[in-house]
């Protein structure tokens, strides 16, 4: 029981971040500021990144009832409906924040889930299982390094744009 509310306790932690990120009125945030959820967690979050991991079926959501209520098919989401990251991403105006491992992710200016059903804090909690905080964070690190590089290639275009239109 102990075990279970540090999971759970972890999940609403960071349900918190991702909400003071993203409050406000329900205008285009996209039209002021750039706006992209980042989401880490376990089962509460998980938008289908135990689908793509060697795992029991136990710590996948890929099959029915899952899915049932609100996307008629299976998604990964343990859940038969959305997530409340899902619904964050919808007031925020994004569409559904996909999963890290989802095949042909390739661009995450929406941002990404790296959550994972039945992860913890320690990399030992059901270890080679699921994926672990510690391996979330270096997946971010990785997305990080390609919102860096696609944010300063875009201020170099605007610089040379500024400075055409200035001779």
């Amino acid at each position: 029981m102990k075990f279970l509310m540090a999971n759970l306790a972890g999940s609403v932690f960071l349900l918190l971040a991702l909400i003071s990120q993203s409050h406000g009125s329900k205008t285009d945030y996209r039209s002021r500021n750039e706006v992209a959820l980042f989401i880490f967690g376990d089962s509460f979050l998980d938008a289908g990144n135990n689908n793509y991991i060697n795992t029991t079926t136990l710590d996948q959501a890929n099959f029915w009832p899952y899915g049932e209520t609100y996307f008629k098919f299976p998604t990964g989401r343990f859940s038969d409906g959305r997530l409340v990251s899902d619904f964050i991403a919808e007031y925020a105006n994004l569409p559904l924040v996909p999963p890290f491992l989802q095949p042909g992710i390739t661009q995450y200016h929406n941002g990404v889930n790296f959550a994972s059903g039945g992860a913890g804090a320690l990399v030992e909690t059901f270890q080679g299982s699921v994926i672990p905080l510690k391996t979330q964070a270096r997946n971010f690190k990785k997305v990080r390094g390609w919102c860096e590089h696609k944010l300063e290639v875009r201020r170099l275009k605007i610089i040379v744009i500024k400075r055409c239109l200035h001779v």
